[in-house]
């Protein structure tokens, strides 16, 4: 399913969505240390679950961009050879460890709609002399792989920033391998939101 045919929610306006946080995560890549209405960095990292031996090692601009939510390898850590896809990849966080965890045999692409955070990831990735990793800028509706083409999908705290989570879960569903696995951390409201809430891009974003 493309942009194109996409379901729009009532109430969002897609492309200023997209901009919002386009901007909002461009400041969180080039000055994590501003702050936000959401944590950063290795306070948060170590918050929602990881320790610091799983992100030793990492650049540290990448280490202070992380914005995730929650832990994606808690359900295991990725196997030797596997191809991997990290949806709204950022700053390349979990990127860069799936990359450890599959070795050279194995492949991980990040995509990210943020061009600042495509371009911190990719400067980790030289300066750590992954091989096996990349970072593509692109929309979750929109993934550019092949049918049945992935071992696993891995997300963090970022469907929940698109207004057409159909769409997303399509893609995962059609890239996937048979018995392929998807491996989310993310946020869920458990109540209704209203068209006024979801037409505000701030509460969106940040």
């Amino acid at each position: 399913m493309t942009s194109e045919n996409a379901v729009k929610p009532a109430g969002v306006d897609r492309e200023v969505l997209r901009s919002g946080i386009k901007d909002k995560y461009s400041d969180v890549a080039q000055t994590p240390e501003m702050g936000f209405h959401f944590h950063t960095g290795s306070h948060v990292a170590q918050m929602v679950g990881y320790s610091e031996e799983d992100y030793a090692g990492l650049p540290q601009p990448t280490i202070d961009s992380f914005a995730g939510t929650g832990w994606p390898f808690e359900f295991g850590k990725l196997n030797p050879g596997e191809t991997v896809v990290d949806l709204g990849s950022g700053a390349g966080f979990d990127s860069l460890q799936a990359a450890r965890h599959v070795g050279p045999t194995g492949s991980v692409t990040g995509i990210d709609m943020t061009q600042a955070m495509v371009d911190k990831a990719a400067q980790s990735a030289k300066e750590m002399g992954l091989s096996n990793v990349e970072f593509k800028l692109g929309y979750l509706e929109e993934l550019p792989f092949e049918p049945e083409s992935v071992d696993v999908v891995i997300s963090n705290g970022v469907i929940n920033l698109t207004p057409d989570k159909v769409s997303v879960m399509s893609q995962v569903a059609s890239i996937l391998r048979p018995g392929g696995r998807f491996q989310i951390a993310d946020i869920i409201v458990h109540k209704p939101v209203g068209d006024g809430a979801r037409a505000d891009i701030d509460l969106w974003s940040g």
